[in-house]
Parts: C-alpha cells; structure tokens; sequence
C-alpha cells in the first residue's frame, strides 16, 4: 500500500510552482550565477592578441585541449580567465578521494563526519590552487613557444611578467569558478560545479547546430545522417536517464524493537547500489590520457624533426591515435572499463560499509554480519559493475563510430551528453523535493487550522 509521500508525489504537478516563492527565488539565483559564468567565459587574459590566439587554436583542434575547452564553455580557446575551468577542482577532489582511500591518516579523517569531510574539502581547494598554478605556468609557457614555432605571436609581450600575470589571474578565475558553485549549492538549485560545467557544454549547442544545418544546406552533410545523428542522441540520451537512474536495492534488516502499544516491529530499509557508482569519471580518464600525445605534439611543433626515428615513432603514434581509428576506440574502451572497476572500488568500500551495518544492528537476511557480509556486497558490485561499464563504454564508443563513420565534427560525445542528463536529472529531482516539500508544509498549515477550528 502507498504511503502519504508516495500518495502526494505521483500527484506532484508543477501547477503549484508559482506558489513556491523560494524555490522561485532559488532558480532566479542560479540562473544569474550562470550568466556571470558566461560573461566572465568572454574576458581575455591580460596581453593576449584574441585573433591570432584564434589561429593557433584551430591548428591544435582533435587534441585534449577540445576536451577540456567543452568542459569550460569555450573559455579555453578565447583564453579567457576562466580557461582552466573547474578541471583543476575536479582533478584535486578525485586526488584527495584516492588519497583518502589508501593513506591511513586521511582515512581516519574521512571517517570523523563533517569536521572530517570540510577538512579534506579544505585539502581539495589547495590542491586545486597548485594544480592551477602549474597548469596556468605550463598553458602560458605553452602558448608563447607554440607562437614562436608558428611563426604567430599570441602573447602581445612575451616574457616572465606575462606568465606570472596569467598564473595569477587563471588561479583567481578557477577560484571565482569555486565560490560561484558553492553559492549555487547553497542559495541556489542542484549542484553549483556540476551545473557550471553542465552551462559550458550547452553554450556549445547553438554553434554545433548552425554547423550542421548549415552542411545540410550547402550538401557537406546528407539530410540522412543529420537524421540518423538526431535518432542517435535521442536513444542515447534515454540509455543514460534508464542506467543512471537504475539500483540494486538490499534488503537490510534490523532487530526487532518495542513499539509504543507493546508489540514488536522488525525495522526494514534498503541499500541502494547504483549501476554506475563510477559516474562520469572513467570516460574522462580514458580519453585525456588518450589524447596527451596528440596534444604533446601539437605543442612540440617544429621541434620534432619527421625524419627522426622518435619522430617517425610520434606521427605514427598520432595517426593510429586518431579520433575514429580502431586502435583508438579499442584503447578508449579498455581504458573506460578498467578506470570504471577502479573509480568504483575507490568510491564504495564494503568493507567500510559492512562495519557500519554491524555497528548499527542491521544485517543482509541470509548473510552473517562482518566479513560474509563485506564478501557479499563486493559480490554484487563486481556484477553490477560489469554492466555499469559496458553501458559506458556503449555510450562512449558510439557517438566516436559515428564521428568516424560521418565525419561530422561532433563534440557532443558520450562524455558530453553523460554530464548534461546527469546533472538535469538531479536538478529535475532537485526541483520536484522543493515542490514535494512545498505540498507538505501546505498540508501542515491545513491540518492546524483544522484543529484550532474544533
């Protein structure tokens, strides 16, 4: 039989937005913060030519530089101070995670509660500030060398005052990035980093639409692929909401206690284990460290003689390397199950989670609390992983076939289109948890006029 709150979200309806005054003030919010993400995406760095910065960014297209400049919104190629995005948090969150999973102190401090957890959040922001500060030094470095050997100069007035101004001014933008998403988290609706990134992907969307439509019209692209492309993103996207949403779900069972008549009542609750526990990280693992080479070598320009055998071994590298090559999906693949698997036991420890359960009377019915229970839990992750990881690879693989297959310049891969169903999904729920308890303090005031009424 439903409950009450069963009863009153299947009956949910949006017709009661204009109701929510905060919930309102909570999107306005948001929306605001992401339109100074968008503003603050189209201010250049300090003595940087834009046009030849243009120039030199379509040589580099095809290495992870495309990958990180989805991610920012386009921040990267018109080298604004916002280039490096929130990656560098990303980065040091997931560092801080491995390190707290494998180094005794920083476990302990994990297992503390909230003072624990705002430390190691306090240890992901200064890893976030020195992953800045080399990626900024590097990318500044970078940008003056490549502009030599192109025989372009993007840095107006190249020398060691221009890196130190970039650095400063890349770190103070990925930090501003920081703050404008944890307001969002707090004042605002769904989570802030999340949706900055999610705002970056989609501000590619119109440009990538006019591109296609206009191959169509001049006969680049034929009308029966843009049509097979759209058919591809819609199966796509309703694969990721049916395995993002999907769980396997424990019984947990607690020793029976006294009610208030005096019976006995068995607690019950579930354990619920997400398909793809890994979430987005493996594919971004996966083809960073695929297009490292390519990118290497576009920065490397005219140092790398062809006639070299370490030449010849890097340009036959790049070419099986390619977007669309064999090598290249097979390699992609590998690399998005085995990051899956390991993202995966670093994220969720039975053995930790076991112990929890012992310490607070539950158990699994049919398993002894303790080690059975830790052995079984990693039992079921393996399985459930193991289509967890071909659901990622399918979504990933696909989108890079078709690329191959059409040639049409897609930037909308798999890892693209994972991000944006995730984080609307959870901004969706976000939304429907504000209504939900909206109806509920509706109720409450109703149930108490009714009883000062008798």
């Amino acid at each position: 039989m439903a409950s009450r709150a069963d009863n009153i979200a299947s009956s949910l309806s949006f017709a009661n937005f204009g109701k929510a005054t905060e919930l309102k003030q909570r999107i306005w919010f948001t929306i605001g913060a992401l339109i100074v993400f968008r503003f603050m995406s189209f201010v250049p760095l300090p003595g940087v030519n834009p046009q030849i910065l243009e120039t030199l960014y379509d040589q580099t297209r095809g290495g992870i530089l495309d990958l990180f400049n989805t991610f920012s919104g386009g921040s990267l190629e018109r080298m604004s101070l916002i280039a490096l995005g929130v990656m560098p948090y990303i980065t040091a969150s997931i560092v801080v995670q491995l390190a707290a999973s494998l180094h005794p102190s920083l476990m302990a401090l994990k297992k503390e509660g909230e003072a624990g957890r705002k430390k190691l959040n306090q240890y992901t922001r200064y890893g976030t500030v020195f992953l800045c500060a080399v990626q900024g030094w590097f990318l500044a470095s970078g940008l003056e060398a490549y502009g030599a050997q192109s025989g372009l100069q993007a840095v107006v007035d190249p020398g060691m005052t221009f890196r130190i101004v970039a650095v400063i001014n890349l770190v103070g933008g990925t930090m501003f990035l920081l703050w404008l998403g944890e307001q969002i988290t707090s004042r605002g609706i769904g989570n802030g980093v999340s949706l900055i990134i999610m705002a970056g992907i989609v501000a590619q969307f119109p440009t990538f639409t006019s591109n296609l439509l206009e191959g169509g019209r001049t006969g680049a692209i034929s009308p029966v692929v843009i049509g097979g492309f759209l058919v591809m993103v819609v199966a796509l996207i309703l694969v990721i909401c049916f395995f993002e949403r999907a769980q396997r779900r424990l019984l947990i069972q607690y020793p029976k206690r006294a009610t208030e008549r005096g019976g006995m009542q068995a607690d019950r609750s579930h354990l619920p284990l997400k398909l793809n526990t890994a979430g987005v990280i493996p594919p971004i693992f996966a083809s960073s460290l695929l297009l490292l080479p390519l990118t290497i070598t576009q920065f490397a320009g005219n140092s790398i003689d062809p006639g070299s055998q370490f030449g010849g071994f890097v340009q036959s590298l790049n070419q099986y390397l390619a977007h669309g090559q064999p090598l290249y999906m097979l390699l992609y693949a590998v690399g998005i199950i085995f990051f899956c698997f390991f993202y995966t036991a670093v994220v969720f420890n039975p053995e930790d989670t076991a112990e929890n359960l012992k310490k607070n009377g539950g158990f699994i019915p049919g398993i002894r609390p303790g080690k059975r229970t830790a052995d079984y839990l990693d039992y079921v992750l393996t399985r459930i992983t193991v289509v967890g990881a071909i659901y990622l690879t399918v979504v990933c693989v696909v989108p890079e076939w078709g690329i191959a297959q059409t040639g049409i310049p897609l930037f909308l891969g798999g890892t693209s289109l994972l991000i944006v169903v995730n984080v609307t999904v959870d901004t969706i729920s976000q939304i429907q948890s504000h209504l939900l308890a909206h109806q509920y303090g509706d109720l409450i005031k109703k149930a108490k006029l009714k009883g000062r009424l008798r």
